[in-house]
């Protein structure tokens, strides 16, 4: 099965070790994966502002680049949701464009919905001997589905002792451009699930989106706390011999 990866901008910046973790998983559940050079933003920033013309022209890259794949594979369920549900609504008046925008929308799935629903995969093999809580992503969850996928991935760790977050579907308060035009607000939500986090007991935060774990571990860290946040790729990549 060939997957492409697609990266993302934060992942690709900030954190590309949950890249190198994602596709150390892939291949050791049997898939030939790609990295297309070439890709660049999903253009969600440009769309969710009101630049419609500059997203339009920042996705036809991005169409470009992940031609040809099977699937595409991304660490982020906000990415995922961007390519899924915005493409074929950008493209709808364009012709062959709506063609291939429809089609990288039907094959373009988060990380651990592929692993699950695609591969038909629950345990990776992999081992952490830590307590960890889960944060769910809201565009993963409300926008894609992703909800049960990354809890399955997550019992299966062996040595895992997953603890339950207080107010688990509430809103970490990153929200894309949302952090930027409403800081106080945002903020204060990231303190208040930080709050959350640290009243799980739990020696790891684990999330699908590094937009989250960023936001929040930001506030752990200025905070004094010594909970570590790891996206779910890295702990499925935890205790392999080839690490």
């Amino acid at each position: 099965m060939r997957v492409s990866l697609f990266i993302t901008c934060l992942a690709d910046q900030l954190f590309p070790e949950v890249g190198v973790s994602m596709v150390r998983v892939l291949r050791r559940l049997g898939c030939d994966v790609h990295f297309a050079p070439e890709q660049s933003c999903c253009g969600q920033a440009h769309y969710n502002a009101g630049y419609v013309p500059e997203a339009r022209r920042v996705a036809r890259s991005l169409l470009d680049a992940l031609e040809g794949s099977d699937h595409v594979v991304t660490p982020s369920g906000s990415c995922a949701a961007m390519l899924r549900h915005s493409y074929p609504t950008l493209f709808e008046e364009d012709g062959e464009e709506a063609a291939r925008a429809t089609a990288l929308a039907n094959r373009t799935f988060e990380f651990s919905q592929f692993v699950v629903n695609v591969l038909r995969v629950e345990d990776v093999g992999a081992t952490l001997a830590r307590s960890a809580t889960y944060q769910p992503s809201c565009h993963a969850s409300r926008f894609i589905g992703v909800r049960s996928e990354p809890l399955r991935l997550l019992a299966k760790v062996r040595g895992l002792e997953l603890r339950a977050l207080p107010n688990a579907q509430d809103c970490c308060g990153f929200g894309g451009l949302f952090c930027v035009k409403l800081p106080a607000i945002s903020s204060a939500m990231a303190a208040e699930k930080v709050s959350h986090v640290a009243s799980s007991g739990a020696e790891v935060l684990v999330g699908t989106d590094m937009g989250c774990l960023m936001n929040i571990s930001g506030q752990m860290r200025a905070g004094g706390s010594r909970i570590e946040a790891l996206h779910l790729a890295q702990v499925l990549d935890s205790g392999h011999a080839d690490r």
